[in-house]
């Protein structure tokens, strides 16, 4: 058996001494052939881009609407991008955001960033002026990529000066023929200008790297310490933070992640629909397909018509998602079947996976679809569930190489918990960030001798797999018990009529806090509270049985399809 690195050696025996049970149990329960700890080469992430241009450079790279780029030309649009920032007053550590959604462009933009020596500040298309505004005031971020027929919310800080530089590219080469025509006619409805107007504002894309050099720009880069990305996050306690990751996190987590698979170079077609904006989608899907040389098929914005074309046009191996989005699938499936034959590895993560929605769209043809855990605070995966044999619906699956995780009791956090007893999951490994930018306080209360108190409530068993309970901070202490909000949609959801439920604490004199369910019902189907209460009755202990029951036509949720807990006890 090949060994972890020492320093997690080290971990490993500490928590020992402590637990005789940390054993690492779940390296019994690896897939034949995934090793226990991988040799990570000190180079910066775009290395992955240098290595696959090298052994596969005619294999198709990217692969977007009605275009395609291969490994080498990649590269080089990437080497051409490098030395154009550099001319715009660049150098290594200078933030670059990019506001784009999965189109060759970003790929380019994030590797040009980081052979320039700079670091990329992720920033959401679906972000406002207000928002932008704050994340390019925090990170002292004044050169932003972005997309043309995105680029309203930044006129503004242009003008203004917070934007030094903005730089546009357009989808309008890549769509068909028909939606050539229609692309101007989008721009001018939203009240930008078409490419065409002298008076655009911000740098053209394709001008930009017109004549640049070709080759790779000598800039000086510690993989170990320079900042790669600066991740927008809600953090560990819900409170809007930036975590900093840097080359040896990101390109540790690609390679950890290309172990895991078995994955055979360019052999696999991946199907890009979760955004490069969200570390999901940058280090799950973008780098650790880089990783194995695959083709990365990039959908700019999830519809579930769209999706079911590129399926069929494509027919992807692996297809990387959220919960929110099987579910779309399956409805959008129920009117308009899709064979998903194609698609050996499904993944999902974010957000618990519904059984019934693994089960119905298994029913197309998909196979193997594994949950995953992570946080962006660790590039963000730590936990994955098998994917040759041993997958467990319900769990996290186990941690992955040179990756240690233990759950400790939730008051002190220095007690490590037997199996089966919910705690605070911690875990350590090369992935978990530097810290968060320029919140050495909150940095120190997360990283703890190197361990990463995640604020999810977990569980683990004996084979070592875990399972995500709740968050620590959606936690509810009712007249001194804990009840797990988790549990209590779990079984609301059993109920026919219930099509979606979200469970939150409210504020109580007499208890500290009550249950309270949001439910959406069944179209067509009634629900009276009398019901809920008859229905919980049967199947929750009383203290777990909401208090509080609001019927609603939705719930609130963010891009990745999480529900937003704190809108909901806003009104409270």
């Amino acid at each position: 058996m090949n060994p972890l690195h020492p320093d997690l050696m080290a971990s490993a025996a500490a928590v020992g001494a402590r637990s005789a049970r940390w054993d690492l149990p779940w390296l019994r329960s690896y897939d034949p052939g995934v090793p226990f700890s991988i040799d990570y080469p000190n180079r910066p992430v775009f290395g992955l881009l240098e290595d696959a241009a090298r052994t596969s450079p005619s294999h198709v790279a990217v692969r977007c609407m009605e275009s395609t780029l291969t490994y080498a030309e990649l590269l080089e649009r990437s080497h051409r991008f490098a030395h154009a920032l550099i001319g715009l007053g660049v150098r290594r550590g200078t933030r670059v955001g990019i506001h784009l959604p999965n189109v060759p462009e970003y790929v380019v933009a994030l590797a040009g960033t980081w052979m320039a020596g700079g670091t990329v500040v992720q920033l959401s298309p679906l972000m406002v002026e207000e928002e932008i505004d704050k994340v390019l005031e925090a990170t002292n971020c004044q050169v932003v990529v972005s997309l043309d027929i995105l680029t309203a919310p930044l006129h503004p800080l242009l003008a203004r000066g917070r934007i030094r530089h903005l730089i546009v590219a357009s989808l309008g080469p890549r769509v068909g023929p028909l939606d050539r025509w229609l692309y101007p006619i989008e721009l001018l409805r939203r009240g930008l200008p078409w490419r065409s107007r002298p008076d655009r504002p911000g740098i053209d894309f394709d001008e930009l790297l017109a004549g640049q050099p070709s080759h790779a720009p000598r800039v000086r880069i510690d993989p170990g310490r320079d900042a790669a990305v600066i991740q927008p996050t809600g953090g560990t306690t819900g409170t809007p933070k930036a975590a900093v990751l840097t080359h040896r996190n990101l390109m540790a987590n690609s390679l950890q992640l290309r172990a895991w698979h078995n994955a055979v170079d360019g052999r696999d077609t991946v199907l890009a629909v979760v955004p490069f904006f969200h570390c999901y989608g940058l280090t799950v899907v973008l780098l650790a397909s880089m990783a194995s040389r695959d083709t990365l098929v990039l959908c700019p914005r999830f519809k579930p018509r769209v999706v079911a074309r590129l399926i069929e046009r494509t027919r992807p191996s692996i297809l990387p998602a959220v919960p929110a989005l099987y579910a779309a699938m399956n409805r959008y499936m129920e009117r308009h079947p899709v064979d998903l034959s194609s698609i050996e590895l499904s993944v999902s993560a974010a957000s618990a996976l519904d059984p019934e929605v693994r089960r119905r769209f298994e029913a197309h043809g998909a196979r193997s679809l594994v949950e995953a855990y992570g946080l962006s605070e660790a590039s963000p995966a730590t936990h994955v569930n098998p994917v040759a044999r041993g997958n467990r619906p319900g769990t996290v699956g186990l941690p992955l190489p040179d990756t240690l995780a233990r759950v400790v009791d939730l008051d002190t956090g220095t007690r490590d918990l037997p199996a089966g007893q919910p705690g605070e999951l911690v875990v350590r490994g090369p992935q978990v960030m530097a810290g968060y930018l320029d919140d050495a306080a909150e940095t120190a209360r997360v990283i703890r001798d190197g361990w990463l108190f995640t604020g999810d409530v977990a569980t683990y068993d004996h084979d070592g797999y875990f399972r995500i309970v709740d968050r620590k901070k959606d936690l509810i202490k009712t007249s001194g018990y804990n009840v797990f909000p988790i549990e209590v949609e779990e079984v609301l959801r059993r109920h026919p009529a219930v099509s979606d439920v979200a469970v939150v604490g409210v504020p109580h004199a007499e208890r500290g806090e009550i249950v309270k369910a949001f439910i959406v019902a069944r179209p067509g189907s009634v629900l009276s509270r009398a019901e809920i209460d008859r229905f919980c009755g049967e199947h929750l202990a009383k203290h777990k049985q909401p208090r509080d029951v609001e019927l609603c036509q939705d719930l609130p949720r963010n891009f990745l399809g999480k529900v937003l807990r704190r809108k909901l006890r806003e009104p409270e």
